[in-house]
């Protein structure tokens, strides 16, 4: 494993490793070098650990049909991460295999994520409440950003929580973190507080539906609005029918659309950073390419030559992806290692997500 030094265009994660140890387990960390046992490994033992929690995973939904694969994906993977044998293969030998799938996996999920995405069924929502939705995502993205950074939560755990509200959760921290070469403690802290309060979202707001006063389509635009992760919105709306479900989904991959130019921009941001701070440092593309392939994804299922059932084994594969990638992420969850900023993070969530609810509600009525 390369030195610090040589190489400055490495993720910070990686870097943290290098200077810190592989993990982060009892005392400061395992303290892996070039060549020991952790590199030797190789990632197959993590990957064998991903593929057992996936299908544990897919269990769980079966057997709870109202637990989504990837909240128990995600539960599993923090879960397995404080065993105590099974904690340490995670912080040492098997630390390579699940950093792996949850950024590697991570990307081509994001890239089947595009599959569900129909610019015509978008544009059919209308101009009203495509505008609704882009001010919904502005103010809830700039506003827990906002709230992160004066609650003091420290590197990218702000901007990664923020885009998870705004866009469309765990796939969207996913995203912005591969650009932004975040922390994988960031990432997984900030994964584990959106996927918390987007399935509290599936018990609490099917309870409000009557006692707002709303119809079932706007039910489901209001999910669809404020509701972070794909499957999160669908196990909500559908308590509310298929009027509701249908409403939903439109509204949610309309903020789909708008991770690409949440990523392209940050792109953008870190780019000129990295040009101005040293000379020689590899620039990240102003468009990466997973983001390519989910924006080229779309427009493939827009053109309607996709028969039904491709797209149903692509969701199946996706969801199979993204649940891998969560559960690598979970693992990266070590509760003591987050003592001191748990009740800060557990602040900005509650407060995210009384905003955007609030946001999504307020936006319905508006536009009804």
């Amino acid at each position: 494993m390369a030195a610090p030094a040589a190489r400055a265009d490495a993720p910070r994660g990686a870097r943290w490793a290098v200077r810190r140890g592989a993990g982060h387990g009892a005392g400061r960390g395992v303290r892996g070098k070039a060549g020991g046992p952790e590199r030797a490994a190789g990632p197959l033992p993590g990957l064998a650990l991903v593929a057992a929690g996936v299908t544990a995973a897919w269990g769980v939904h079966l057997l709870v049909p109202a637990v989504p694969v990837l909240t128990a994906a995600i539960v599993l993977g923090v879960a397995v991460a404080h065993l105590p044998r099974v904690g340490r293969f995670v912080r040492g030998r098997g630390r390579r295999g699940l950093s792996l799938a949850g950024r590697r996996l991570m990307r081509v999920g994001i890239v089947l994520l595009g599959l569900e995405l129909s610019l015509g069924q978008v544009l059919e929502l209308g101009w009203g409440t495509a505008t609704m939705v882009l001010g919904v995502v502005v103010a809830t993205f700039f506003g827990t950003l906002w709230l992160g950074r004066r609650l003091g939560l420290t590197g990218d755990q702000p901007l990664l929580v923020a885009t998870g509200y705004a866009i469309c959760g765990a796939s969207a921290i996913g995203a912005v973190s591969e650009v932004r070469r975040s922390d994988e403690r960031d990432v997984a802290a900030s994964v584990a507080l959106v996927t918390l309060c987007g399935t509290l979202a599936i018990a609490v707001l099917p309870l409000l539906h009557q006692p707002l006063g709303l119809s079932d389509a706007e039910f489901g635009r209001w999910v669809g609005a404020g509701v972070h992760d794909v499957g999160q919105v669908v196990a909500t709306a559908q308590t509310a029918g298929s009027a509701a479900l249908g409403e939903a989904v439109l509204v949610k991959l309309l903020r789909v659309v708008l991770l690409a130019p949440l990523v392209a921009v940050l792109a953008g941001v870190v780019a000129r950073h990295r040009t101005g701070r040293a000379a020689g440092v590899r620039r990240p593309p102003l468009l990466p390419l997973f983001v390519a392939g989910f924006l080229a994804a779309a427009a493939l299922r827009t053109t309607g030559v996709l028969p039904a059932g491709l797209l149903d084994g692509a969701a199946t594969v996706r969801e199979v992806l993204l649940a891998a990638a969560l559960f690598g992420l979970g693992s990266g969850v070590f509760l003591p290692t987050l003592t001191g900023t748990g009740r800060r993070m557990a602040a900005l969530g509650a407060a995210a997500w009384v905003v955007v609810a609030g946001l999504s509600y307020g936006g319905v009525l508006l536009t009804a």
